[in-house]
């Protein structure tokens, strides 16, 4: 009978990943247009009661540089400070033949975040969270094979050369959000793509790190930015304080991809050193911040826990002695956040480019952390469309007696190109899944209910079905709702193991 299941369970994936391959397994070059237009945005933002505040949550931008292979000399020879200037001038007579070209040879599996894209983006933003008090920025804010791109157009470059490209990429498109919300302080995160040699390659303690630490905390408090800058340049993370009227609210921000299964140095060797620095610094953290009583939030870029897309494509027969497929390297990440569920109030990661949640409640292991409430982990999903998905950010609401997030709405354009593209409200979470709050209790029911919903039926399993993807895609993902539901609780091995496979679950 088990055998029977598994081999259910095996065919079930296995239509999933045709259906998902059919469905958004593309190369796609956006078309050129004379220059950005912008559509007009039917955003109602929902209004904030006298306790709450509102933020912005973006994630995995993928600004696309080379999107006009011709502008490229031009913008590695300006300052970010010019680069606006260069982009939204028109477009290169051969630019959509250049472009995908440059994609075919860097093997690239979808189109980035264009200008246009970008810069109806960014007036989206600023219609639906005009009262924004503060951004976060969960990585990838440079596109994917950029090094190779770059080296395409600019094969004569140095190894600095590239560098400094990269640097100001990020640095165009952290002051592009800071020029849209002034009065908005921008805490960003780095991404695996955000590396100043190549992808989920970095070097602690480098020149990248140092330059590029000096335009994530540029606007920072002063009494701040010294300790922010030391730390980033180590290894990329850093401490701020959130600003008011939230108080004592620590957002304590990772470089989790030295923490990846994936990571190497930039010479291609293993190296456990950043990894074990951010997590005692991490620990460290949070041991002061439940001695003094203050709230947390967390932010990275990678989730830790399981990879259920990746486990499911590659036909894992986890209930046959397989293990699923992990984001990072070990639970090192995942059991000190639930260690203090009740310090922290709200973890932020992205990197799978999807609208998802994760609990972190150890269901195994030592009384005193199983007794914590939990980590609530919200996934935030992309501006980059790479992926077939529609472009999106999500607007928060903050109770901020308690930094807890009361909220949020996410928001989505009409196309992919940002070409005359209308934005507007793609669903609201409280009505939705009916939940007081975004927390570790809240979510706590949630996974309950999914659980014992195996086909989906309950109006909260098909509203996450409809809403993981931004652009409904429920097919695929009901296609292994019940394996796809062990991750979203289950973050080590064992756990994910048990649920999937116990006798319960047959």
């Amino acid at each position: 009978m088990g055998n029977r299941i598994a081999s259910h369970r095996l065919i079930s994936t296995l239509i999933f990943t045709c259906c998902f391959v059919l469905l958004t397994g593309r190369i796609a070059a956006q078309s050129s247009p004379p220059s950005p237009h912008r559509a007009t945005h039917k955003i109602h933002a929902k209004p904030s009661t006298r306790q709450q505040v509102q933020a912005l949550l973006v994630s995995d931008i993928h600004f696309e540089p080379f999107w006009d292979p011709d502008k490229v000399p031009q913008l590695a020879s300006a300052p970010a400070s010019q680069w606006k200037t260069i982009l939204s001038a028109p477009a290169s007579p051969n630019q959509a033949e250049r472009f995908a070209a440059l994609q075919l040879t860097c093997t690239t599996r979808g189109a980035d975040t264009s200008y246009a894209l970008f810069d109806s983006s960014l007036h989206a933003m600023e219609m639906a969270a005009r009262d924004a008090k503060f951004i976060t920025v969960s990585g990838d804010l440079i596109s994917h094979s950029f090094s190779c791109k770059y080296r395409k157009i600019m094969a004569q470059s140095s190894p600095e050369n590239y560098r400094q490209f990269v640097e100001k990429t990020i640095e165009f498109v952290l002051d592009s959000l800071r020029a849209a919300f002034p009065a908005a302080p921008v805490y960003a995160a780095l991404g695996n793509n955000d590396s100043g040699c190549d992808d989920y390659k970095l070097d602690p303690r480098s020149d990248f790190l140092a330059e590029t630490g000096a335009s994530v905390i540029a606007k920072f408090p002063t009494s701040e930015q010294r300790s922010a800058q030391l730390t980033f340049a180590e290894g990329g993370y850093y401490s701020v304080s959130l600003p008011a009227p939230l108080e004592r609210t620590q957002l304590l921000v990772l470089d989790d991809l030295f923490m990846s299964r994936k990571y190497a140095t930039c010479s291609g060797k293993a190296d456990t050193a950043g990894e074990d620095e951010q997590i005692e610094w991490l620990r460290q953290q949070l041991v002061q911040a439940r001695e003094k009583k203050e709230r947390v939030w967390v932010m990275s870029h990678i989730p830790p826990g399981i990879d259920p897309f990746s486990t499911a494509i590659k036909l894992r027969n986890v209930c046959g002695g397989k293990d699923p497929d992990m984001f990072l390297s070990s639970d090192a990440l995942p059991d000190l956040l639930a260690e203090f569920g009740d310090v922290i109030q709200l973890a932020i990661f992205a990197h799978t480019h999807m609208d998802e949640m994760r609990l972190l409640k150890p269901e195994r292991g030592d009384a005193g952390a199983a007794s914590q409430p939990g980590v609530a982990l919200k996934m935030v999903p992309s501006i980059s469309p790479i992926d077939g998905n529609t472009p999106s950010f999500t607007v928060a609401l903050i109770d901020a007696p308690t930094a807890k997030l009361a909220d949020y709405q996410v928001y989505a354009a009409s196309n992919e190109t940002g070409i005359n593209a209308s934005w507007k409200e793609e669903y609201d979470y409280d009505k939705e899944y009916k939940q007081s709050d975004f927390s570790a209790p809240s979510l706590s029911k949630l996974v309950v209910g999914f659980r014992s919903d195996p086909d989906a039926a309950t109006d909260a399993s098909r509203a996450y079905l409809r809403n993981y993807y931004v652009r409904d895609r429920s097919l695929e993902l009901r296609l292994f709702w019940p394996q796809y539901v062990c991750a979203v609780a289950a973050y080590n091995v064992d756990d994910y193991k048990n649920c999937r496979c116990s006798k319960s679950k047959e």
